[in-house]
């Protein structure tokens, strides 16, 4: 998991909640697939409305701007960003995310490596709600800023807990990554941050530098699939 820090200003938050009061919500059953449609219970924005295609274009150009996201994901292909929504006894039980999946109205298929939550609510708006992802190390609770965004590998079982008050809304995507192993994606993820971290301190040496670049780009070289 790895938490990506206002990847939306407050400002730009606003006008999306706002936005989004306006479109036509559909039952996230029906974009559910297989046993996870069972478990499913909130409402999620008409993709086909051209105001939700307006959102979740802004938020891909943003996703693909983004740094941390790019260095955690290493995206090849990102799924057009979801939105959903939680009022009141909603939730999501434990699932996994489709292995597969088809972009809407398009030959394009995607393997989900990584998917992506973007939170759209304040934690103070909502009890509840709570994105839970089980990992080796047990169960990972998540509720961020609006703004915030969480990066986990889409082969996880997790669920959104039970909203008890208010309503929770987020956007959701899925990117097939270039390198499709979660851990060498990780280590991957590692060495390129201590290289921001070197470079953002100033005292390494050029040469230094240039050769953890060189050792970085050839390892995504060995083991991208393009």
């Amino acid at each position: 998991m790895i938490v990506i820090e206002q990847i939306l200003s407050k400002q730009e938050v606003a006008l999306y909640r706002k936005q989004l009061q306006t479109v036509n919500w559909d039952d996230g059953r029906y974009t559910a697939m297989g046993m996870a449609a069972d478990v499913k219970s909130n409402r999620q924005a008409l993709a086909s409305d051209p105001d939700v295609q307006q959102l979740a274009n802004q938020l891909l150009t943003k996703i693909g701007a983004t740094p941390k996201v790019v260095s955690a994901a290493l995206p090849h292909q990102i799924f057009p960003p979801c939105f959903n929504r939680y009022s009141e006894s909603e939730e999501y039980g434990f699932h996994v995310d489709a292995a597969v999946m088809r972009v809407p109205n398009t030959q394009v298929v995607l393997r989900s490596d990584v998917s992506m939550t973007v939170f759209l609510s304040e934690p103070e708006e909502y009890d509840g709600g709570e994105l839970i992802i089980a990992t080796e190390f047990g169960e990972q609770s998540i509720k961020l800023p609006a703004g915030y965004a969480v990066v986990y590998p889409s082969s996880s079982l997790h669920k959104v807990t039970a909203v008890t008050r208010g309503e929770r809304v987020a956007a959701i995507t899925w990117m097939q990554s270039m390198v499709a192993d979660s851990g060498l994606r990780q280590n991957l993820y590692q060495l390129d941050q201590s290289i921001q971290a070197l470079i953002a301190a100033g005292n390494t040496d050029r040469t230094e530098l240039d050769k953890l670049h060189h050792v970085y780009h050839n390892l995504i070289r060995q083991f991208a699939q393009l």
